[in-house]
């Protein structure tokens, strides 16, 4: 299988979110964890992946210089792009809920870009998944952001808590990808490399 194909390579997830550690330890992987802090701001002209490209790379960029030999380091990026705007994680409950009514009745994307880097390369790919929500009524909502405060979340949710059950109406593409990795192509990408 993957792992033991990869013995040649030692595995790097910058990654602070549980989900995306959560993916690499559901795919069997022998993996490390190493955080630098980025501050994630892009270019105010890209749109769409090219957000998410942009500060993927910039995640890795963080590490240029401090790779061993064989290592591969994974960075990654999700946003919620609705209304030809980016929505990040919220800053607050407002911002939170503010969030939360857009989506509400309406469809909108979430991207995901994975950036690997080694010593010698830096290749990335991405992801776009259409989400469709229900009409949700304020007090959902209110309870939602009360009960889940989902302020580490691009989009104000987490379409695996509460509020995928009851919002979400239909899904086109990865589901996966919504909780912020698109793990069939990182695990098609890593298969590739072996």
């Amino acid at each position: 299988m993957l792992q033991d194909k990869l013995k040649q390579y030692k595995l790097i997830l910058a990654s602070g979110s549980p989900r995306r550690q959560q993916f690499f330890k559901d795919l069997e992987l022998d993996f490390e964890i190493r955080l630098k802090e980025v501050e994630e701001i892009y270019p105010p002209h890209l749109k769409r992946e090219e957000i998410t490209n942009y500060l993927a790379e910039l995640k890795a960029g963080a590490f240029e210089g401090g790779l061993q030999e064989n290592e591969i380091l994974v960075t990654s990026d999700t946003i919620v792009w609705h209304n030809n705007k980016a929505l990040g994680k919220p800053t607050d409950k407002q911002d939170a809920f503010a969030i939360l009514k857009s989506l509400s009745n309406a469809t909108h994307e979430v991207i995901t870009s994975v950036c690997f880097k080694t010593n010698s390369k830096t290749e990335l790919l991405h992801e776009i998944t259409k989400v469709t929500f229900n009409e949700l009524s304020d007090e959902a909502i209110n309870y939602y952001i009360d009960n889940y405060k989902p302020f580490d979340k691009a989009g104000a949710y987490g379409i695996q808590e509460w509020i995928g059950f009851i919002a979400v109406s239909k899904i086109e593409g990865s589901y996966a990808n919504v909780m912020g990795m698109p793990v069939d192509k990182v695990y098609e990408y890593l298969s590739n490399l072996a």
